[in-house]
């Protein structure tokens, strides 16, 4: 419900409302408030005139079952802009496919004879320019999708900032919009866009900046489909269609930023409270859950139930170099497996050569299986049999805990994107490999973890 005065388009959504908040925004061609610049605001509202003849004009032209009591009109229906003498009345965008008016033909007298030459000339003369309107009504889903632009006019309407393109251009303005709606920055993000501009659908017709900022948003806050669909202006099924399209090709190319690094590159940005008490560290590793919507077939509700939530989970691997970066993210397994199945079946173990030294949590009993590798396990002392452990075991569980705390760090910021920290509906569940990935790389995108690396 929004407040003030609002188009009476059918399908359109501009209000004073929108109007006042885009004046508040920054301009960075003139450095100041748009309120206060030269620039033109993006549209104005035209109430309906006065008189009784063009008042039933506005309301034949807006087809309203129910006009409200106060009429308004945006600027984009109008072809000059503004009612003028010319064209008084709103003739774009309308909401619907309507002929244009036809105009009287001006009857001249003239002598009844009239010559061939006249007559050609009148036979020539072109044709009336035919307006389309473009669809803002909701329309059958199975006959075709929603359609707010015409792809052949696609680069006139982004032209002309409609709805299209008002969502990217209205909601990043600074750093902190970008963090807020993306978990990047907004430089990375233009970045990202730009690197993703080869891998769009032609089937899409909202611009790829917006389509790549809704899967992000849909990452990060965990919205639903149909609130992301109003607030960019297509239907349900289209913002279903772009969010699943967006996630294969994020994860294609978003895959390379989870790399395993070499054992230089370790050594060269391990931080201090690693060398002084574990310089041979290669990564911590410890596994998180997510909570999953509860499966309706009885099998898969077994295998991913987790006895330690108490609810339906997915699980998943996160393995953190010294430095902070996450090397490597496994597949979602079901909440029942334990961590030494995970760790065994995920493929970590191929990437751990001899000599390097594996940092985990007491719920790990993989030395076993590490110790075949050549690999030793560093993980806090057990009481076994004793009451109480000694004080060297003490300083030594310190010690692993206060550099074992960066992979809760690392995984917290995983959890920052609200589609791993929220319950996952089981329609998503196909997409939650995908999603780890993206949501590690995304993670990677950021500032350094540990800032204390020389």
């Amino acid at each position: 419900m929004s407040s003030g005065s609002t188009c009476a388009v059918v399908g359109c959504h501009n209000n004073s409302r929108k109007l006042k908040n885009a004046l508040e925004t920054f301009c960075l061609e003139h450095q100041q408030l748009r309120k206060a610049c030269p620039c033109p605001p993006p549209y104005a509202l035209h109430s309906m005139p006065r008189k009784e003849d063009r008042k039933l004009a506005w309301l034949a032209a807006l087809r309203l079952k129910h006009a409200p009591k106060r009429v308004y009109v945006c600027s984009f229906h109008f072809i000059d802009k503004k009612p003028t003498e010319l064209h008084p009345d709103p003739e774009l965008y309308l909401g619907y496919d309507r002929p244009p008016p036809k105009k009287r033909r001006k009857l001249t007298r003239t002598t009844l004879s009239v010559t061939a030459s006249n007559q050609a000339s009148i036979s020539e003369q072109p044709p009336e320019p035919h307006l389309h309107s473009v669809h803002t009504q909701w329309e059958d889903p199975s006959q075709q999708d929603h359609q707010y632009c015409n792809r052949s006019r696609r680069k006139d309407v982004q032209d002309k900032m409609t709805q299209c393109d008002e969502v990217a251009y209205f909601i990043l303005q600074n750093d902190a919009d970008a963090l807020l709606y993306t978990g990047i920055a907004l430089e990375t993000f233009n970045t990202l866009v730009s690197t993703l501009e080869g891998y769009d659908n032609n089937e899409f017709t909202v611009p790829v900046r917006d389509q790549v900022l809704m899967t992000l948003m849909k990452l990060k806050s965990n919205r639903v489909i149909g609130d992301l669909s109003r607030q960019f202006h297509i239907s349900q099924s289209m913002a279903s269609k772009i969010i699943s399209h967006w996630l294969d090709k994020l994860e294609e190319v978003l895959r390379p930023l989870i790399p395993w690094l070499p054992k230089e590159t370790i050594q060269a940005t391990m931080p201090e409270a690693f060398k002084k008490n574990f310089p041979n560290a290669t990564c911590i590793i410890d596994c998180s859950e997510t909570l999953l919507q509860k499966p309706r077939n009885l099998g898969s509700r077994g295998e991913s139930y987790s006895h330690y939530y108490s609810h339906n989970t997915v699980k998943y691997l996160v393995a953190v170099a010294p430095c902070g970066l996450i090397m490597f993210v496994s597949a979602a397994y079901g909440g029942r497996c334990s961590d030494k199945f995970i760790t065994m079946d995920s493929g970590i173990l191929t990437y751990l050569k001899p000599g390097d030294e594996v940092m985990a949590d007491r719920g790990f009993t993989i030395k076993d299986i590490l110790f075949e590798r050549k690999v030793r396990l560093v993980i806090p002392a057990f009481t076994k049999k004793c009451r109480q452990l000694t004080e060297e075991q003490v300083t030594y569980t310190r010690r692993i805990a206060n550099v074992r705390i960066h992979v809760e760090r690392a995984i917290r910021r995983l959890k920052v994107y609200k589609i791993l920290s929220q319950i996952v509906p089981i329609s998503m569940a196909p997409k939650v490999d995908k999603i780890l990935r993206i949501c590690a790389a995304l993670v990677n995108l950021r500032e350094d973890l540990i800032r204390d690396t020389q």
